[in-house]
């Protein structure tokens, strides 16, 4: 079976969220299989190719013009300065296929080199920047008469998607993690959408590695992700309220992650625990320590930290939008909750000692079901449906 050459331009590469960690685990697929691919990616190394088989990667530096869009999310204006290089690597490598991932600087001079070099564009949709801009635009809206907000909202949300449709239809092949999404693009780009969920390593996250201390019994209800508005984080501070409510005492939050809404979490959520930012082995500790994972997101494509925990046999609350209740079975590997209701669904578990060791088997049993391999596999099917 013959594979094509993929020349592959990523919105983040190293950064601490879902497209750069789909990235990675993209570009550790293509080195097991030694497949022809060029990573062509924004970083802090000085730039240069380095080849490893049939892996090209070229590395590249935003500059002092960068200005940040979220945490460790940032554009970089300039960063056409680096088209000789890119120029230069796409000549040698004689791609097949231009793969991006979004409108990023990185992404956006990937579309424009593709189309001048007459080559087919892939697109895999990874982020709801129409949702995003929506709940970013709250900071504005705000100073709207109360019932203006919805309709302001409800219009930039549409005009966003609009536009980032408009983008997406320079693709031939669109993959998103959600037949939802796949729908949605398939309306309004007009192109074929082909699903592309997400894997997960069963060996690092794992239920082996929970370590709490004998005697421990407190119940602990965690979140990973980053601590910003769209991700709904305030509505932690709801259900901690909620379980408190209902007589529940015996439990305490573990909240991991970066954002603008740390500081008001830390106020609203006395007795939580704020480890920061973490990875690898000490990440996958963290969550085989937890009891329930808390995802009240609305925004999120996939949900790869609800696919985590499940692998580190912890059941997930997670709202009906978006990707999370993809992976969430009902009543099985967790609850899909109204915002209103995820307190009455957490305590539910957390006072029902056999539904929740149930949960955690079925939550493990599911996620090692979940292959990155698998997920790679179909997007080279779906490379191949490009005539």
């Amino acid at each position: 079976m013959s594979f094509p050459r993929v020349a592959y331009f990523p919105d983040s590469f190293h950064e601490i969220n879902g497209v750069a960690h789909t990235s990675r685990q993209f570009e550790g697929f293509v080195r097991r299989r030694n497949l022809p691919f060029l990573c062509i990616r924004a970083g802090n190394r000085t730039p240069r190719l380095l080849t490893e088989g049939n892996l090209t990667t070229l590395e590249l530096r935003r500059g002092f013009l960068s200005f940040w869009l979220d945490n460790d999310l940032s554009f970089d204006p300039a960063f056409l300065r680096h088209l000789p290089l890119i120029t230069r690597a796409l000549h040698d490598f004689k791609p097949d296929i231009v793969h991006i991932t979004g409108p990023s600087e990185n992404g956006i001079l990937g579309t424009a080199l593709a189309n001048h070099l007459h080559l087919p564009i892939a697109a895999s949709w990874h982020t709801n920047v129409h949702e995003y801009a929506a709940r970013r635009s709250r900071v504005f809206t705000r100073y709207l008469p109360a019932s203006r907000r919805k309709t302001a909202a409800d219009t930039i949300e549409h005009l966003a998607l609009l536009a980032t449709a408009r983008y997406y239809s320079l693709a031939r092949v669109l993959f998103a993690p959600n037949l939802g999404l796949c729908s949605l693009l398939e309306k309004y780009t007009r192109r074929p959408c082909h699903l592309m969920q997400r894997g997960v390593d069963t060996k690092l996250f794992s239920p082996e590695r929970r370590n709490r201390a004998v005697g421990d019994d407190t119940f602990v209800l965690g979140f990973v992700g980053r601590l910003s508005v769209e991700k709904n984080v305030a509505l932690l501070a709801q259900v901690q309220e909620s379980l408190a409510a209902q007589g529940v005492r015996n439990f305490r939050f573990c909240v991991i992650g970066q954002g603008a809404e740390e500081s008001w979490l830390r106020e609203h959520l006395p007795g939580a625990e704020f480890p920061g930012v973490l990875r690898g082995e000490t990440l996958a500790r963290a969550y085989a320590n937890m009891d329930l994972f808390v995802f009240p997101s609305h925004t999120d494509t996939f949900g790869n930290v609800v696919l985590e925990a499940l692998a580190s046999g912890v059941p997930a609350i997670v709202t009906p939008d978006g990707g999370p209740p993809s992976i969430v079975r009902q009543g099985e590997t967790g609850l899909v909750a109204m915002d209103g209701d995820f307190g009455v669904a957490a305590a539910t578990i957390l006072n029902n000692p056999a539904l929740h060791e149930r949960m955690r088997q079925q939550a493990r049993r599911y996620a090692c079901e979940a292959s990155w391999d698998r997920v790679f596999e179909t997007v080279y099917d779906g490379y191949r449906t490009i005539s």
